[in-house]
Parts: structure tokens; sequence; C-alpha cells
């Protein structure tokens, strides 16, 4: 129905952990913004590992086997 979701993650330079900032874009009703961490480097560094292995990760209409993978097969 035309909601998006956009997850960005930071490394902190002082601790070396990541925060996932996850921006769910309703078309229908509030935007919500939440925030997950402090992720281990270990944890994220395999997801971040995958989103790269896109050259388009932004591309909400990809469906390389990067992005079929980092979403369990879930792409609308």
């Amino acid at each position: 129905m035309g909601d998006e979701t956009t997850e960005s993650y930071f490394l902190c330079p002082q601790c070396g952990c990541y925060t996932l900032e996850i921006q769910h874009d309703r078309f229908c009703g509030e935007s919500e913004v939440r925030y997950e961490g402090p992720i281990p480097p270990g944890d994220a560094g395999q997801r971040i590992a995958l989103i790269k292995k896109c050259d388009t990760p932004w591309d909400k209409k990809c469906r390389c086997p990067a992005h079929l993978d980092y979403f369990d097969d879930w792409l609308d």
C-alpha cells in the first residue's frame, strides 16, 4: 500500500558499536522512526557486508540476491 522502510547503520567511533535507525514511512498514517543498539560490530558487520553486495541498496525495486537475502525473500 505504499509503505516504505529504510534501515541505516551508524558506527560510533568511540565504542566501535553500531546503532540501527529504522524509518517506517507509512502511506496511510503516521511515520515512525526507531533506534536499535548498541549492536556489536560482528553482528552489524554481517548485515552491512550483505548490503554492500548490492550496487544500488537504496533501490526499493531491486530484487538482487543481496536484497532478497537481507529481507528474507519478503519484498513487495
